[in-house]
């Protein structure tokens, strides 16, 4: 800061021994980040973190804001003195490859205590009074932000370390996170100055957060700021701490069909009041493959609709997708996935995946659209009390587009609101087994309660196989045959 005050002064004083005002026509004032780049006047003068170190003129008003051998800055907390070096680089590259992620690129990520917040606010009004006692105005804008300035300074250093570019858009996050203790209570006087920017939120530990700060800081007016802050701030006795230094992979998602064959097992674990009722499912059996080989942290999994235990998924199976997070390994070809599709199908025959790939966020979406657009086909394996003959189911073949109001289901009332839901049967065809039993095959909307269409759920399926028939009728066995999602893309075997 106190360079960039150098700059305008020996700008305005060049344009002054031209004319007499101050013309800003005659040339733009200085970029803000020259003082980050070497220069070839004295580069032998200039530290690595960029800085030209420059003895301040007496009584230029900047004394305030020196930093000496030994003395921490009283702006940056010595973040700009310290953590800009190649040690601390290097740290944070040992770091990053000890971590063992894949990435190309990385974006870098700081979290400075709030009080910087505050201590740059006093630096800028203490700059902005100069300024003005110049005659020059003075934004906010023309001000480099410390945590700018810091990326502006480590960003090429990783860069060159890691031996990838800095991309604001890749997926790889470094973060640094500092904290300094010593001035942690700074900010707690905008608490009492503006108390609607601070309030309570259950996942943080404190009401003093940088954006809660940030935030009182473009409220309080700049007397009630003078009154409680000292301008320029006091200088502390010690430097911030990096208090972390983490990595973290942006999500990976994979797509896929799946067939479930066990009549036995649920879509997702089965817990009860916290007992385990089945030892599987259809999400651990394929995911945790994909965990071992994406070596991710934990996953999300999500599927066109779902199954109960008791049903089997058959025909080209049920589209899925699964969020692997944080993942470590992230680059798959087309055989390599090929090759962990055949290792989840040889670890189970309960369960058959195809078409795994890999897809982006964006086209999850189309499954989730279609798991209430499009429609579903099914088997059912249907008892009647009362005997039937052929001709007396035949008529089912005939009945197009049947209208239904659906009741929420006694079975999922625990976990759905209670509503009527109309839904469509597209068609019907049916099957004569013997006397008390028959196969019935429906197209129908999806989100059709099949097995309450079947028995009527004591009235809550209106018209249901029971009413039609005038008989009391149970579903023993049911299969999904097809799920009409056009998604994920169809694999070459």
């Amino acid at each position: 800061m106190e360079d960039l005050m150098k700059d305008l002064q020996e700008f305005l004083k060049n344009n002054r021994e031209k004319e007499d005002t101050v013309s800003w026509d005659v040339a733009d004032p200085p970029c803000k980040r020259i003082r980050l780049e070497p220069r070839e006047e004295g580069a032998a003068d200039v530290r690595h973190n960029g800085a030209i170190p420059q003895t301040p003129e007496a009584g230029d008003g900047s004394a305030a804001m020196e930093s000496s051998a030994g003395k921490v800055c009283n702006v940056c907390l010595g973040i700009l003195q310290e953590f800009c070096e190649a040690d601390f680089v290097k740290k944070v590259c040992q770091k990053v490859n000890s971590a063992d992620y894949q990435f190309t690129s990385f974006v870098f990520s700081v979290s400075l205590p709030p009080q910087l917040s505050v201590r740059e606010r006093a630096a800028w009004l203490g700059v902005k009074q100069q300024m003005r006692n110049l005659g020059l105005p003075l934004a906010k804008d023309d001000i480099v932000q410390l945590k700018e300035a810091y990326k502006w300074i480590i960003h090429p250093q990783l860069s060159e370390e890691l031996g990838v570019p800095a991309d604001g858009k890749s997926l790889f996050e470094v973060s640094v996170v500092f904290a300094h203790p010593e001035t942690d209570e700074e900010c707690h006087f905008l608490a009492t100055a503006c108390p609607d920017c601070f309030k309570p939120a259950k996942n943080k530990q404190s009401v003093f957060t940088r954006m809660a700060v940030i935030k009182a800081l473009e409220k309080i007016k700049e007397e009630d700021f003078l009154k409680h802050f000292p301008c320029p701030p006091s200088s502390p006795k010690k430097l911030c701490d990096a208090l972390e230094i983490q990595c973290n992979n942006g999500a990976v998602f994979v797509a896929g069909r799946y067939n479930k064959y066990s009549r036995n097992l649920p879509q997702t674990p089965w817990i009860i009041d916290g007992e385990r009722k089945l030892e599987s499912s259809v999400e651990e059996l394929i995911s945790e493959h994909l965990m071992a080989e994406f070596k991710a942290d934990s996953f999300n999994f999500s599927s066109s609709g779902r199954e109960d235990v008791d049903v089997r998924t058959l025909g080209n199976g049920r589209p899925f997708a699964i969020e692997l997070v944080n993942p470590r390994r992230i680059h798959f070809t087309a055989e390599e996935m090929k090759r962990l599709q055949q290792a989840i199908n040889d670890s189970s025959d309960k369960i058959q995946v195809r078409d795994l790939q890999l897809v982006t966020r964006e086209a999850i979406g189309r499954m989730k659209e279609g798991e209430e657009e499009k429609t579903k086909t099914y088997s059912a394996l249907i008892w009647t009390d009362k005997a039937i003959q052929r001709e007396d189911i035949a008529f089912l073949d005939d009945i197009k587009e049947l209208k239904l109001e659906q009741k929420t289901p006694l079975r999922v009332l625990h976990r759905r609101p209670l509503a009527v839901r109309c839904r469509l049967i597209h068609t019907m065809r049916s099957e004569y087994i013997d006397e008390h039993h028959f196969r019935l095959h429906l197209k129908t909307q999806a989100g059709t309660y099949i097995k309450e269409f079947v028995h009527g759920d004591f009235g809550r399926t209106k018209p249901n196989i029971g009413s039609l028939l005038n008989r009391t009728a149970d579903i023993l066995e049911l299969d999904v045959e097809s799920v009409d999602v056009d998604w994920p893309p169809t694999l070459a075997d």
